[in-house]
């Protein structure tokens, strides 16, 4: 039979118009994109789904054709005309007649939402889609998290509501899958995963992304920075810096320009990897704080007099 919208929709086979547009506003607000960073195509996926089960199983017509003949059946036109009879009553064209055609999932949304600014009191969804109170922890990450990613295990304590309606506290371990390149304020959103309150469909628990502080690296967007401290004579003559990564390379750097106060030296593709563009990194930005003698000698401040004296202008 394909795909089953009943089980897709959670409603029995003889669910009413009323029982299938319930189902599908709570289904569809868990599911919508815009309310699940965390696995936004998966979300996506079911949230398309959702919607084709609403829009096949709210039209009698493609309804009776899908409980005859299946997805496939509806998709394909594979099915018998039906009898004089069925066209009597209201059937349709049938046969190569009709023609599936599945509706936007964002069109079905806004109707009974007015899209996601409607929230949940769009749509004439009303008292019955109230939300308990969102649940929000930090999350806070290092450096080194953030540019590797690293997968979290997070454990819970929350609200629920036993089978007589009294609140009882569980404690749940959560999984979460930190990308490389989030930044500070990035929301993990669990839907449903934060208290429940009688009356009301269960919270979300959202976790913000916090950064900690690092010893060595600073970030700026997608950059990184380092402070690089170099001695006058190596500013004036050149040097060859090692830098360890945030995953633990040895970067090789050769200075061989004049490292003048306020100098900064860039090295691309080496910063912060660019969640939204894989395989792309910002830069690595090195900062110099040149360390001049506390004191020189008479002939030492001769032979520099001498040296440089040539090269001034």
């Amino acid at each position: 039979m394909g795909v089953d919208y009943y089980n897709i929709l959670k409603v029995s086979r003889n669910a009413t118009e009323e029982d299938l547009k319930k189902s599908y506003k709570r289904l569809a607000m868990k599911w919508h994109p815009d309310k699940n960073a965390v696995n936004t195509k998966e979300a996506e996926a079911k949230f398309k789904q959702i919607s084709e089960a609403y829009d096949v199983l709210s039209d009698s017509q493609k309804r009776q054709i899908y409980d005859l003949y299946g997805e496939e059946g509806l998709k394909s036109g594979l099915y018998p005309p039906p009898s004089s009879k069925d066209r009597d009553s209201g059937y349709g064209g049938g046969g190569a007649g009709f023609k599936f055609s599945p509706r936007d999932a964002e069109d079905i949304f806004e109707e009974f939402f007015g899209g996601m600014d409607g929230g949940s009191s769009g749509g004439g969804g009303g008292g019955e889609l109230k939300k308990a109170a969102v649940m929000e922890s930090k999350l806070a990450c290092s450096l080194e998290d953030l540019y590797k990613g690293s997968k979290r295990k997070m454990k819970i304590s929350r609200i629920v509501l036993d089978g007589s309606g009294k609140p009882a506290t569980v404690e749940e371990v959560l999984s979460i899958h930190i990308k490389p390149g989030w930044k500070k304020g990035t929301k993990i959103t669990f839907p449903e995963k934060g208290n429940h309150e009688a009356g009301a469909a269960p919270g979300d628990l959202i976790f913000i992304v916090d950064e900690k502080p690092h010893q060595v690296f600073k970030r700026d967007g997608n950059d990184l920075i380092i402070n690089q401290k170099i001695s006058l004579l190596d500013a004036l003559t050149g040097k060859t810096l090692k830098i360890l990564t945030l995953d633990g390379r040895d970067l090789t750097v050769t200075v061989s320009d004049i490292v003048k106060p306020g100098y900064e030296m860039m090295i691309q593709n080496e910063g912060m990897p660019i969640s939204k563009e894989p395989g792309k990194r910002g830069d690595l930005r090195i900062k110099f704080d040149i360390k001049f003698p506390s004191r020189l000698t008479s002939d030492q401040k001769s032979d520099l007099r001498r040296v440089l004296g040539r090269t001034s202008g």
